[in-house]
Order: structure tokens, then sequence, then C-alpha cells
């Protein structure tokens, strides 16, 4: 009883009230025709009841999160492990999710970068080294005489939590103001935190007028800060805006200061590290020039979408009236068709005049306005429109003429200009997470690192050497870890799920997996087949679903379920360890009445379903 799961009563869907064993620690292949009631025994009556177990045994405080789970139509399911269900459903298509996120890959390779990264200077390309006190004092004051400053220490940066300890040991230190989210309060103050939000805390060091006599005691105060705030120093610098200095990391030439490589940094799902522009997704949601001028062939008056243009010819628009003064001051005859007409012509209409005024005309019912302004062009003010709009509906609308573009500020990359600045070897973490897996692999295994990096980074190579091996040993060494998840097809979101599941270790769980080798090529099969041995020698039972022969050879033990499709469906037609190179192909039904012949309905079934396979 203990090395099997004994099913009893199984009822669910067509089942016809299921009596099985099933062999624990060993590879069972379910087969069988297509709406047989293949997935029914396995995921609904199986994994459900292991699920439900299992939030059962749970607290009712963490219950009430889960909900209610059903229990499946079965009378008994005993020898029951914990279920892990590895189904076709596509991974998550959230678009800030890849393959190096979901597989955590990408994890170790911000922690790679974070402790081992060498950083250049964005602008220069020169290699970065750590800023002294008397360089950041220079800089400081180089700034027009008369200029006042704040000294600040950023000692906490968007962190979640209370602070009233630290708030408490600033004021016992004789610190009198501190910034919180941007607001100045006295430390004497009653200060309130949500504990549930991220705050950033800067302690106000000193105030200080730029003048040649203030060095010595700038020193001392930029000293102060970066003693509190992990050598990170931040200078108001009053109606200016503000920099950030670090003790740490810093370009000479170009004044760019970097603080401590952290590995949040090279998160795009991060502020640290995700680009401002495109917030990290790496594109943006844009009007598409073809989708506003989907046919040349048309004039301006009819051709420009969303604009107002299909009402032209009813009578005066403002559109109308912004083309057709626009047409005079450039001397365009814009009764031509959109592909006759200039080039820079119609980049002024689809974009704008820019700062060039033109003088237009406007008539209608309540009499002639005439004014002088710039041109906001077609494609800025749907733009403009989509941005500020409130309505769903509109929404919508604009939504019609927008296609997704790459970033202009990061291209794609999802991460600050500076954190791309930063590499290991000779390519930053963008262009490594691009490449394809077994690729990376070779490239970490041929990195040239000094005896101290390769110390500090050699438990980081050995999890992720082991993790890449995973994924290249279940067919997806071709993948990148920048692809996003919700781009990959069923097959391979659940091979990303074996290869995690392996990772993993653990022992004494119970797979269920729907039909793994799918589209997945012959050639890689022998690699898929293996990675589920490797998961059942860990001592873990394996249940798959499958139509696919090798995997039958493979498997320990096949059931077939059948003998037909719907109500015809949903017997134990046979069940036997697999013979292996002994089985024809076809076995099924050459061999089912010397395997087992119970729980047929009646015997005038059996013999049409044996009239129908001979």
């Amino acid at each position: 009883m203990k090395d099997e799961i004994v099913i009893k009563g199984a009822k669910e869907h067509n089942l016809k009230n299921i009596n099985i064993k099933l062999p624990k620690d060993k590879l069972v292949v379910i087969t069988g025709l297509s709406g047989s009631g293949k997935s029914s025994l396995a995921f609904d009556t199986i994994y459900a009841e292991g699920q439900r177990r299992y939030v059962e045994s749970l607290s009712s405080y963490a219950r009430q999160f889960l909900g209610i789970m059903e229990k499946p139509n079965v009378e008994s399911i005993e020898g029951l492990s914990p279920a892990i269900s590895i189904d076709q459903k596509t991974t998550s298509k959230n678009p800030r999710s890849t393959v190096g996120t979901v597989t955590e890959i990408y994890d170790y390779i911000r922690l790679l970068y974070a402790r081992i990264g060498v950083p250049y200077c964005p602008n220069c390309g020169k290699k970065i080294e750590k800023q002294t006190l008397d360089q950041i004092v220079d800089i400081i004051m180089e700034h027009k005489e008369g200029t006042k400053i704040q000294i600040l220490a950023p000692v906490i940066r968007s962190k979640k939590g209370e602070y009233t300890k630290l708030l408490e040991s600033l004021q016992k230190e004789g610190f009198v103001r501190v910034r919180i989210d941007g607001d100045m309060y006295e430390l004497t103050d009653d200060i309130t935190l949500d504990r549930n939000k991220k705050h950033s805390i800067d302690i106000v060091v000193d105030r200080l007028v730029i003048k040649e006599e203030i060095r010595n005691r700038l020193a001392e105060s930029v000293e102060t800060a970066m003693a509190h705030a992990n050598h990170l120093v931040k200078v108001d610098f009053v109606g200016e805006g503000e920099k950030l200095f670090s003790g740490n990391y810093a370009c000479p030439d170009c004044n760019i200061s970097f603080e401590e490589l952290t590995p949040r940094m090279f998160s795009f799902n991060n502020p640290m590290g995700a680009c401002p522009e495109c917030m990290g997704i790496g594109y943006l949601m844009r009007i598409d020039e073809d989708l506003i001028i989907p046919d040349k062939n048309k004039t301006l008056y009819d051709g420009v979408k969303a604009f107002g243009s299909s009402s032209m010819k009813r009578g005066d628009t403002m559109a109308k009236m912004y083309f057709e003064s626009i047409a005079k001051y450039y001397r365009v005859d814009i009764k031509k068709t959109i592909k006759k007409l200039p080039r820079d012509f119609l980049d002024k209409i689809l974009y704008g005049t820019g700062d060039e005024e033109i003088d237009f005309e406007y008539t209608s019912t309540t009499g002639t306005r005439k004014f002088t302004s710039p041109f906001e062009g077609v494609i800025p003010t749907l733009d403009r429109r989509y941005r500020e709009t409130k309505s769903e509906g509109m929404r919508r609308f604009y939504e019609m003429y927008m296609s997704e573009s790459a970033c202009r500020t990061c291209h794609g990359a999802r991460l600050k200009k500076e954190v791309l600045s930063v590499r290991v070897g000779d390519k930053n973490i963008n262009e490594l997470t691009d490449m394809p897996i077994h690729k990376i692999k070779e490239f970490l295994a041929n990195l040239q690192l000094t005896k101290k990096e390769k110390m500090i980074a050699e438990l980081i190579f050995r999890e992720l050497n082991m993790r890449l091996q995973f994924l290249i040993d279940v067919g997806l060494e071709y993948l990148t870890l920048s692809r996003s998840s919700g781009t990959l097809s069923g097959g391979e979101a659940q091979r990303i799920r074996l290869a995690t599941q392996i990772g993993s270790g653990l022992s004494g769980v119970l797979y269920i997996l729907d039909e793994p080798s799918i589209g997945l090529h012959q050639r890689d099969n022998d690699k898929l087949l293996e990675t589920l041995k490797k998961l059942r020698d860990l001592g873990n039972t394996l249940i798959v679903v499958e139509h696919d022969e090798d995997t039958m050879y493979a498997a320990d033990q096949i059931v077939d379920i059948g003998p037909g499709a719907g109500v015809h469906g949903g017997n134990v037609v046979a069940q036997r360890n697999s013979r292996r190179n002994k089985i024809s192909n076809g076995f099924r039904y050459r061999t089912i009445f010397e395997w087992q012949e119970k729980n047929w309905r009646s015997e005038n079934e059996k013999k049409k379903y044996s009239r129908k396979m001979h």
C-alpha cells in the first residue's frame, strides 16, 4: 500500500467508477483516445484531490485566501503524495515576465553583475573608479558663487517601514531636519509613516551658500553624509535640481556618479533599474503612421484617419482648416494624393511645425477666427488625447491607430543607461540575456576572471550552469532569457516549468504532466525523456498523459483509458508494466485481451470494439 496510489470509485466527468492502483516512484503513462477520460483521471481526480488535501492541511487563516476547493467525484484515494501539475497552459501574459524571470535564472545573473560587474561611463565609455571626498567637494565648488545648497544623506531609499527608531536615533545624534518623500520635517515633529508603503528619507546635514571660505565645512558635511548613507551624498542645488555623488564609483571626466552596485539595480521590475520612459517594459504604445494613413492614394481630406478628415468633405472642420493653412504657408497643392506630397510637408502635418508659426483662419457659422501659432501635428495631438482622456471608449478608439514600438530611450533593453554600462566580460546584462541559452553557458564558461572574482562568483556560476543545463536538457537551448513569456508555445512553457522543478531538487512529489512532448522535434525527444527519468530517479512519481510512442516505451507502466471517447470512454481498457522493445506500434489494440479484460461494460461492447479494431 505504501508503494501504490489506490483509487476507488472514480466517477469524475465520463469516468465509469474506475478502481485502479498506480505505482509510486515510477514513470506512469496514461494514454487513450482524445476525450476518453485521461485528463479526467490524472488532473481532475488525482491532482485535484491532492491539492484539496494540501489546502485543508493549512490554517483557517491561510485557507480564506485560497478559497474552497471542491472534492472530486471519487470514493477514496490512498497513498497520495503532494501533487504538482505541469500542464500546457502558457505562462504569464504579463509583459514584465520573461523566460529569465520565470526560471529565476535572471535573479542569479543580476547577482552576478552586482558582485563582479565593472561599471563604465555611459557617455565616454571609460572605466569608472571610486570618487574621493576631495573630488566631490571640487565638483560642488565649481558651481556659481552664491548658489544655495543642501547637503543630504539618503539613508533610506524606496523601502517599506515606519522607521520610528531611526528617526529617534537621528534626533539624538543632533540632526534637526529630515526630508521624507520630498517633504521637509523637523525631527521634533510627530512623524508617522505607513509601514506598508515605500519611503525615501534624507537627513539634512547642512545648508550652505557656495563661496571659497566654506570648503572645509563643506568637506566635513559631505563626509558626515557619506558616513550615514553608505558612501552616498545628495546635494540639492536650490533652484537647479539635485545631484547624487558616490564614494564608490564616478567618472572623473563626465561627473557621472554611480551608487554601490546591488541586484535590484539590474531589475527592470524595480524603479532603481527600470528605464524611466517605458518603466521597464521595453516598448511603448505609439500612434502608427501607417495606421493613420492606410491608403496613400487618397488626399489629406479623406486619407488621414482619427483626426476628423472623414468629415472634411461635409463642410468646414478644424482639421481642414489646419491642413489648408499649412499647405498655403508651404505653397503645396493639398489636392494631390498623399504619396505625391513632398515628404518634408507630410512630416509637418504628421509631427508638427515645431517653433515655426502658421497663420490659421477658421470660418464657421459664428464668424471668422484668425490666429497664429505652431501646429502640434496629427500624431502628437492623438498621443496627447490618448494620455489625457478619461473615457475608456476613446482610449480604445485611439488604440486602433497605435502599435508597439521599441522604447526610444532604452531601445527595448528595459533598463537605465547607467545599468547597461555595467559589464561582465565584454557584455552588459541585456546583451547577455539576448543570447541563446547554450551561448550564455559557453560565454560564462570562457570568462576570464581574476582570482578574487572567481572566488566571489563561484557559487553563482554553479547555480547558473546547473539551471541553464536543465533548459538545454529539455530541448530549449534556442530560447533567450529576454524573451517575453507570453510569446511561448504551450509545449515550451510546460518544459520550462519541468526544468524549474528539476532544479528544485524535490523528492517524494507526485508530478502530473500533460503531453510534455508536444511541439518538440523528434531529435529532442530523448532529451525530454532523460529529464523525466531524472525527475523520477530523484524519488518522485510521474503521471504523464501522453500519445507519444517513445514516451510509452520509456514508461515503467502504461494505463489505457477508453475504449472510445466521451460516453464511450471512461474505462481502464488495459494496465501493464511496459515491456521495452517488445511492444509493437498499436500495442493497445493487438494485445488488449491478454492484458486486462475487466471494467468492460458488456460482452456486446467488447465484441463491437473487437470488430472495430480488427
